[in-house]
């Protein structure tokens, strides 16, 4: 079925009826369309983080996934039809096997990266940055593959304390893994 463009409030049952060749989002609801498909120059960006957390996580017991990738959040025991917050975050670190089915992740990963375009800032910046602080997304990244930079967020006490801004020459610790260093050179050569 065609994703319908009527204003009301849908769910993660009324998302898994539409079209697979679009990719959209909801959030309290709402349809969020991600078109157009990422820049090359997020691709490139994308490539690298996945394979850094990839190559760092071989073996342990979290696991990185990236879009498209389902995360349904704020699903704690809840019903398809009741769950209406569905996103695709660009890198979701989950390590909660419990968490995971065939469908995707149900529930906050530990760990979200975003990578900014043109017309996602908006929501990244504001709709998912409130979604993944009331979701209780442990630490939240946003990319930003034009100027070559990292903003990190922590969750402390419920709420997102900013911890810094990363450039090309930084290397960033990532504080779900205190033995884990990226070097932001390599991500954004």
């Amino acid at each position: 079925m065609a994703i319908p463009s009527e204003k009301k409030k849908y769910s993660y049952a009324d998302y898994l009826t539409w079209n697979e060749g679009e990719r959209i989002e909801l959030i309290d609801g709402e349809i969020f369309n991600m078109s157009p498909a990422p820049s090359r120059r997020h691709q490139q960006v994308l490539r690298e983080l996945a394979t850094a957390f990839s190559v760092f996580l071989r073996g342990k017991e979290c696991e990185v996934f990236f879009a498209l990738f389902d995360v349904r959040l704020l699903a704690d025991n809840k019903r398809d039809d009741e769950i209406n917050n569905v996103v695709q975050p660009d890198l979701s670190i989950v390590c909660n096997k419990e968490k995971l089915d065939d469908k995707g992740c149900k529930g906050a990963p530990d760990m979200i990266i975003e990578i900014l375009s043109p017309s996602s800032v908006k929501l990244d910046r504001w709709e998912k940055y409130q979604l993944y602080e009331k979701a209780d997304v442990n630490e939240y990244w946003l990319v930003d593959p034009v100027n070559n930079s990292v903003e990190v967020y922590l969750l402390i006490d419920n709420q997102y304390k900013f911890q810094g801004v990363y450039t090309k020459e930084d290397t960033v610790s990532v504080h779900l893994f205190p033995d884990f260093k990226l070097d932001l050179n390599q991500v954004f050569e």
